[in-house]
């Protein structure tokens, strides 16, 4: 049975992201590396590394205005996200938007998993069977969240100063948002371009990039490999052949490699950055 399904679905692909989902990833990747680079800028504002940068972007007024834009992009696919699941809602039990099996809720196979995943990479037991959803990609998920309501909330105080105080916050509220925006921001951006970016691209089963993101499908013997019990689970309920698409044209794999290759380019480069002026600060 398995063997015929393969023969029928050697020419196509199994779409893991609508375009909707790819769209909004698209806009988070853009305002992130926006911010990212504005933002380290304004923090590391003494270290000639960024006087340099902001330089060649302008100067500190387009790197400012650069990332309020980048803020303002960052509230827009928050708000169609929201909006979303909401829809989503509609048409999806809550019970299983929270617990399913394709669920972002964190349970306890994400804590097995995790440990799991540490014994596969020490060499010490086979490798997961992942589902549609990591631990890690759940994590990166609220990690969003995260960063909208604490650096989104923040940066707005930072951004309307005055009118936050009017509403009654105490002055001294702007000093602690300045800390919290910052520092939030540098483990944000750390983390991204570190961790996410390993758990994405630089994985040996991944290296050197993952463009399913970005081209919406994978092909069938790579969702067998990469997500072994979604696969079987499409197989018991048929739903296999609904979620299968001619592979993405060529200019799109194109696209989608330069456009993945500069933003790890980028991020690379802020991280260095990030470590040479740390210890030109602290030396």
């Amino acid at each position: 049975m398995e063997k015929n399904v393969i023969n029928k679905t050697e020419e196509k692909h199994y779409q893991r992201f609508a375009p909707f989902l790819r769209f909004t990833h698209l806009l988070i990747v853009i305002s992130f590396i926006s911010l990212a680079v504005t933002g380290m800028i304004i923090k590391f504002a003494d270290v000639g590394i960024f006087q340099t940068l902001s330089e060649l972007l302008g100067g500190y007024e387009v790197t400012g205005f650069i990332h309020r834009v980048g803020a303002i992009i960052t509230f827009l696919y928050f708000g169609m996200h929201i909006y979303f699941l909401f829809k989503k809602r509609k048409e999806t039990s809550a019970k299983y938007l929270f617990s399913g099996e394709n669920s972002m809720m964190f349970n306890k196979r994400d804590i097995r998993e995790f440990f799991e995943t540490i014994k596969w990479f020490l060499g010490k037991g086979p490798r997961p069977e992942y589902g549609r959803w990591t631990y890690w990609e759940k994590f990166d998920y609220f990690a969003v969240f995260w960063g909208v309501a604490v650096i989104g909330f923040s940066g707005l105080i930072l951004w309307f100063p005055e009118f936050f105080t009017y509403l009654g916050l105490p002055g001294w509220f702007i000093n602690v948002a300045t800390i919290i925006h910052s520092d939030e921001a540098l483990l944000a951006v750390g983390f991204i371009f570190t961790v996410h970016f390993f758990n994405t691209h630089f994985r040996p089963d991944k290296f050197p990039i993952d463009t399913t993101i970005f081209t919406g499908s994978m092909s069938i013997e790579e969702l067998k490999e990469d997500r072994p019990r979604q696969y079987k689970a499409l197989m018991e309920t048929g739903e296999l052949d609904e979620r299968l698409v001619d592979p993405p044209p060529q200019w799109l794999v194109k696209a989608a490699k330069i456009f993945g290759y500069t933003a790890l380019f980028i991020g690379i480069s802020i991280i260095i950055m990030i470590i040479y002026a740390m210890i030109f600060l602290y030396k």
